[in-house]
């Protein structure tokens, strides 16, 4: 295959949450060539747009990175599996659709932290322009004009409004958008999907203008590293076809690779703390101690029963004839068991050693949790994942010995985040015991009733605790030196160069990170448009022509 134009004036690396937005609003301007580059393949699988398919890729070679962490040393020195989207669309062609931003307080703890323009009335107009709320939602938070459609699940299982109702006598409230006026309480969850089909940030943002001269898509696209040359980023050296190109970029290289992506090409380029560079034999070009450093996750935690009801999700000789239909069901009528996103229902709650923010969420799944790790069990059951929101614990990324990466999440060096999540777990099991639980209760096989005290729920928690995918803060926006990034998400020591995806949030967000990613990108696109407007203007007069220079691999 060639490539029709091997010099743009922006290029994008990386087509998930942040990368596709900036695709969209930079080629908006027809005087601008863009490439948009992904290291993955097509999301044209089923098993990506249809929302029950999601389980099936999380440990997929071919959609999925499948990172794991380094051993941790908190946590019976086991090592985490952290995947991440290899496809167009990145981790939002994998992901459980559910669309939280988080509290304002969240970003109002960004503006206190130096980074200003990043408040939450700053970002709010942000995330209202990308949305298409198809739920009648306050418009004071919500928009209805942009390009995500945020719906309800089109047929959530029985068992997730019962949640709804179990923690509402336990004492959290009913809510009906996480989005809205509050955080706190439970309810289920608003999902990016489209006509009971996921839609994920390149469906929503690059597949509608696909036809637009100046875009080039590439996918099967591998970044090797940063082309650097006299304090700039000059362009990118890329794999494809087994071939290594160069692709020049007149004005901007963005990196929207993800945490661990965006880091691990500055480290590739040697753009990052010198020491460590020099141990992993790679050129130091900026010395840039912050690279790596700062990276937290929400730390998470399990309840999950057995039932003997074939009414939860699940494989048994009675759920049988619900299987068999389910394709069915799904493909006349867009109902049924292959609608779910299996986190159909969840919410935010204060433990005792909480402020005035929730500090814990919980993800309820109408299904059982295997205790084993596997994808499937047969037989029935639910659960409700805890996760810590506000971490303590930070971690790094680092290159070692042959430029391998290492991702240490350093999970529990803070104890204060183990005393949030059993504050945490033992909510969620209260919410379990509830009598709306009776008709369908079982045995709880993890923690199981012998983990009563907290020093058996810390047990528990060391052995059984993993992550729901969240990593964010390798690439750390700020002002202190150790920011990677200005508040205008430019590299700081490089110019012509800039990151803008979940590795530039300096803490971690109270929620599901995918919307907070979309804004980041929204807000980076911005900037751009706004930096390079005057000249954009004068160069306007002329038009792009010609046919469409997409390189899009199926």
């Amino acid at each position: 295959m060639t490539i029709a134009e091997q010099q743009y004036d922006f290029i994008i690396v990386g087509a998930g949450s942040s990368g596709c937005v900036l695709a969209n609003r930079l080629s908006a301007n027809p005087a601008w060539r863009v490439c948009l580059i992904e290291a993955g393949g097509h999301d044209n699988s089923p098993r990506i747009q249809t929302p029950a398919g999601t389980i099936t890729l999380y440990k997929s070679p071919t959609y999925s990175w499948n990172f794991h962490s380094t051993p941790q040393a908190q946590l019976n020195d086991r090592s985490l599996h952290c995947p991440r989207g290899k496809v167009l669309g990145g981790s939002t062609s994998m992901n459980s659709m559910i669309y939280i931003r988080g509290a304002s307080a969240d970003y109002d703890r960004w503006a206190q932290l130096g980074c200003h323009g990043w408040s939450w009335a700053q970002v709010l107009p942000l995330f209202k322009k990308s949305e298409r709320n198809l739920l009648d939602q306050d418009l004071n938070y919500h928009g209805t004009q942009g390009e995500l459609c945020v719906d309800s699940a089109r047929d959530p299982n029985p068992l997730s409004r019962l949640f709804v109702k179990a923690a509402g006598r336990i004492g959290l409230r009913r809510n009906d958008d996480f989005n809205g006026a509050t955080l706190e309480g439970a309810g289920l969850y608003n999902l990016t999907q489209k006509e009971a089909k996921r839609l994920s940030s390149y469906r929503a943002f690059v597949g509608p203008i696909l036809q637009r001269s100046n875009l080039t898509v590439l996918s099967d696209c591998q970044v090797r590293s940063l082309v650097i040359e006299n304090g700039a980023a000059q362009g990118v050296l890329v794999e494809m076809n087994g071939q290594s190109l160069r692709l020049g970029a007149s004005r901007e290289v963005l990196l929207c690779a993800g945490t661990i992506g965006s880091a691990q090409i500055l480290l590739e380029s040697g753009v990052g703390p010198k020491a460590q560079l020099e141990a992993a034999g790679i050129a130091v070009k900026v010395d840039l101690p912050g690279v790596g450093k700062n990276l937290q996750d929400h730390l998470d935690g399990l309840v999950t029963v057995r039932s003997p009801s074939p009414l939860t999700l699940g494989f048994s000789l009675g759920s049988l004839p619900t299987v068999l239909l389910s394709p069915f069901k799904y493909l006349w009528r867009k109902t049924g068991w292959l609608t779910t996103n299996y986190v159909e229902a969840g919410g935010f709650a204060r433990t005792p050693l909480a402020d005035a923010l929730p500090d814990v969420q919980f993800h309820f799944v109408p299904g059982y949790r295997s205790h084993r790790g596997r994808l499937f069990e047969w037989g029935h059951g639910y659960a409700i994942h805890t996760c810590v929101l506000r971490p303590k614990s930070i971690g790094s990324l680092r290159l070692g010995k042959n430029r391998q990466l290492e991702l240490d999440y350093n999970f529990l060096d803070d104890m204060d985040d183990a005393r949030v999540l059993i504050e945490g777990l033992k909510l969620a099991r209260r919410i379990l015991a509830d009598a709306s639980f009776d008709g369908l209760r079982g045995k709880e096989i993890l923690p199981g009733d012998q983990v009563q005290t907290d020093e058996q729920w810390l047990a528990y928690v060391r052995q059984h605790a993993a992550t729901v995918f969240h990593p964010v803060g390798t690439c750390k926006m700020g002002v202190d030196a150790m920011s990677v990034v200005t508040p205008q998400l430019k590299v700081n020591g490089l110019s012509k160069l800039r990151v803008a995806d979940a590795s530039i949030m300096p803490t971690l967000v109270s929620g599901n990170t995918n919307a907070p990613c979309i804004m980041i990108g929204e807000k980076a696109a911005e900037m751009i448009v706004q930096e390079h407007g005057e000249e954009a203007r004068l160069r306007s007069g002329g038009s792009v022509s010609g046919r469409p220079r997409h390189a899009i691999r199926e």
